[in-house]
């Protein structure tokens, strides 16, 4: 690990939660500032010059596009800052791998961004914030961590954003990388890459929008009824993704009132519920119109959805060339 230069943005989470108890099971996410944790960090005496920003300090399940913007426009002004090597953002679990990939999609791969978090508060006995954070640390300033896009560091794995999930509630070897597993092996004092950079010089693929359009998440179920869409739609929803049973799969009368609503001009993703696998192409997805995941999950598919009708691509087949890149 060289002695570079990193912008820390903090946002809450478990990584910023306390218990006040080193074994109570229920916690607060979010209590401890990041100047008080970067302190905490100086003293394991790593090679790093870091500097803390506190964007929010909440549970993750309240981040939205306002700390998305905020993210995304000071990452891009360390982009531009010759004295900043590299970005991590502390976040909490439960929300991270939507942030990551929405970061992903916006931004260059110029300099490394890293998300950390961690599965236990501060306070608790095997914390294991201060571990993954040196990972992170380890990871950003690693003279090849550029070209990689958005990454996220938990459980000594670094995971790429479009493959990262939170796959267990508990734990802290919560998070999976889908398909590709992990890109790298870190801990605080050493990083192996599993690959090599695969998106070296590569432009933000899409601007950051000054809207997120509405797009729900519709999850399938047996004795699901058409119903579902219909108020989908009455919200005023320019896309709706399915979580379907298996591989994104629903009852016939959801089929129908989904391809009603891909006619009209909404559209309409067919992901799955289950934690793991691909979404394939049907032969009926030309004639309803429909996009298949692929790799991606439902949360994923709306971040990518809600950006690519943001951006004026509605197009079924153009949508589905979008899903369809790694």
């Amino acid at each position: 690990m060289n002695d570079a230069s990193i912008l820390v943005l903090a946002t809450g989470g478990t990584i910023a939660g306390q218990a006040g108890s080193a074994t109570r099971r229920d916690y607060r996410p979010g209590q401890i500032d990041i100047a008080d944790f970067l302190a905490d960090f100086a003293e394991l005496g790593l090679p790093a010059r870091l500097t803390g920003r506190q964007v929010a300090n909440i549970d993750s399940a309240n981040i939205g596009p306002d700390i998305w913007r905020e993210l995304h426009t000071q990452i891009t002004r360390a982009m531009d800052d010759p004295a900043v090597d590299g970005i991590i953002i502390t976040h909490g679990t439960d929300t991270a791998e939507e942030t990551a990939f929405l970061l992903d999609l916006t931004l260059p791969t110029t300099k490394p961004v890293v998300l950390v978090g961690a599965m236990r508060p501060a306070d608790a006995v095997g914390a294991d914030g201060l571990r993954n954070f040196a990972n992170a640390v380890n990871a950003v300033a690693d003279k090849d961590a550029g070209g990689r896009g958005v990454l996220l560091v938990m459980g000594d794995q670094v995971l790429a954003a479009r493959d990262a999930r939170k796959a267990q509630t508990t734990g802290s070897g919560a998070f999976v990388g889908f398909p590709r597993g992990a890109v790298a092996l870190a801990n605080p004092a050493s990083l192996d890459w599993l690959q090599p950079a695969w998106r070296t010089g590569e432009k933000a693929r899409f601007a950051f929008p000054a809207n997120f359009p509405y797009v729900p998440i519709v999850h399938g179920y047996a004795g699901q009824e058409a119903g579902d869409i219909t108020r989908a739609l009455d919200g005023g929803a320019k896309g709706i993704v399915l979580a379907g049973v298996g591989s994104g799969n629903a009852p016939d009368c959801v089929r129908e009132a989904l391809a009603d609503a891909a006619r009209s001009g909404v559209v309409v993703v067919r992901a799955s519920r289950v934690d793991e696998g691909l979404v394939d192409r049907e032969p009926e997805d030309d004639a309803n119109g429909f996009v298949a995941a692929r790799a991606l999950g439902p949360a994923k598919a709306r971040i990518l959805l809600q950006l690519l009708i943001a951006s004026g691509t509605t197009d079924p087949e153009h949508v589905q060339e979008a899903f369809n890149r790694r």
